[in-house]
């Protein structure tokens, strides 16, 4: 995401923006073995052992050169008068559709759903995370899509899709509110117990706000401080209930920034 972003600023949302994206995202995950960064050069398809018995065969590898282009034409075509997001839901629909890659293909559309709407300056940041209302309504997200192709009816795929974006732009302001009050509240009430170690406290709460799971050694690696000055801060940090211990271990502790990442869990 992050990477692709920075690549906005020399490149539209293109096929070349989306290999680049998918090579990137398949490195070291399931799917490392099937092409990552190239487009299938042999036909695939959706559910079912084999493609007699498929939910969904997507177009053959031959046709996918000039629908890709088409795709490409329509994100990047400012004289279409439509609306941002009911843009991208067709064109997240289409990207589905071709389905283009032999694997991380749902991943992939949901990166450009984010990508589009950085591009087009309605996000400055990545911050609409629509992945987690398809995985709740999963079996929702995949009827829409194929109402579309079986009936051709693109009506009740962008209500679901806009539906999508309401709610997660809801519980993510939500979320950045409370936020906001944790963060208050462990700088004003907690931290400033520390006293003379205020400082270090203050660039630790930072870098928890970016990693809220670390290791000792994370903390002496990121912010060049000795084992013993890391060891005592994050003990500091267990007793004021920032973090807290997760493997029982003696050796190799990770703590958890918990009340943090709980915001994200509701």
């Amino acid at each position: 995401m992050n990477e692709a972003i920075e690549s906005l600023s020399i490149l539209p949302v293109s096929s070349r923006l989306i290999m680049q994206a998918h090579k990137i995202l398949l490195e070291s995950v399931r799917g490392k073995d099937k092409l990552p960064g190239e487009y299938r050069t042999s036909q695939n398809w959706i559910g079912g052992a084999t493609i007699k018995d498929a939910v969904f065969i997507p177009p053959q590898h031959s046709d996918m050169a000039d629908l890709l282009s088409d795709l490409e034409n329509f994100l990047n075509n400012h004289s279409i008068n439509v609306p941002h997001l009911i843009k991208i839901a067709i064109s997240h629909y289409q990207f589905e559709t071709i389905h283009p890659f032999l694997d991380g293909n749902g991943r992939v559309g949901r990166l450009l759903i984010t990508l589009y709407l950085v591009d087009n300056k309605l996000l400055t940041k990545p911050t609409l995370y629509l992945s987690d209302f398809f995985e709740k309504h999963r079996q929702l997200y995949y009827d829409n899509l194929t109402t579309v192709r079986t009936n051709n009816d693109l009506t009740q795929w962008i209500k679901y899709f806009l539906t999508a974006v309401i709610e997660t732009s809801v519980n993510g302001v939500d979320t950045f509110q409370k936020i906001l009050q944790l963060r208050t509240e462990i700088e004003e009430k907690k931290i400033v117990t520390l006293g003379k170690k205020l400082s270090l406290a203050k660039k630790v709460i930072n870098y928890l706000y970016k990693y809220p799971i670390i290791t000792l050694n994370y903390l002496v690696e990121e912010l060049s401080i000795s084992k013993q000055t890391a060891n005592e801060i994050i003990k500091d940090f267990v007793n004021l209930g920032i973090l807290k211990e997760l493997t029982g271990q003696k050796r190799n502790r990770m703590y958890l920034f918990e009340e943090y990442v709980n915001l994200f869990k509701k």
